[in-house]
């Protein structure tokens, strides 16, 4: 039996946002680049605009309902108004384990018809599929009003293999 392979890097894309309306917009033009069945990382400080950035995705995916941050309830789905997948937003935050406390969100199933979120899912995700989009935003931390924001998109495997990453930089 062979190892798997190792997923592909399809190249990171460096990114600056200064605005939380440029994060919602960077998350209007991503949700142009998705379909059903990817799976999307986001990671970043507490305050780093990671549900801004979900918030853009559900407008340019038009999916129904008000895209917040889902820490209490930890997932929630935002059925599509049209004939797109609907956008499953999961909040891992307070998830202390791994893959085995992701289960009962039943993500497995979900993934192959929606486009899924997860906010803060690093060493929680990973093996749903080796294939997905990894996005970290940076932020200053401590007392600042510093609205500039570094992002870092990484496409992995092969579907984000052949996908222009540069679009978003639009």
């Amino acid at each position: 039996m062979e190892a798997p392979a190792a997923p592909h890097d399809a190249g990171d894309l460096q990114l600056t946002v200064t605005s939380p309306e440029q994060m919602r917009e960077l998350g209007r033009r991503l949700a142009k680049l998705l379909r059903a069945g990817d799976l999307l990382m986001l990671s970043g400080e507490l305050g780093a605009g990671k549900t801004t950035l979900t918030r853009g995705l559900g407008e340019g995916l038009g999916v129904r309902g008000a895209v917040t941050s889902p820490t209490f309830v930890i997932a929630r789905v935002h059925p599509s108004l049209g004939d797109g997948p609907p956008l499953v937003h999961v909040d891992a935050y307070r998830l202390s384990g791994g893959l085995d406390e992701m289960e009962d969100l039943d993500l497995d199933v979900s993934l192959p018809e929606s486009v899924v979120v997860v906010e803060w899912g690093e060493g929680k995700v990973e093996e749903l599929t080796e294939e997905r989009l990894q996005v970290v935003i940076h932020r200053a931390v401590g007392d600042t009003t510093d609205e500039v924001r570094h992002v870092t998109v990484t496409g992995l495997g092969e579907r984000w293999g052949t996908v222009d990453l540069s679009v978003l930089a639009a």
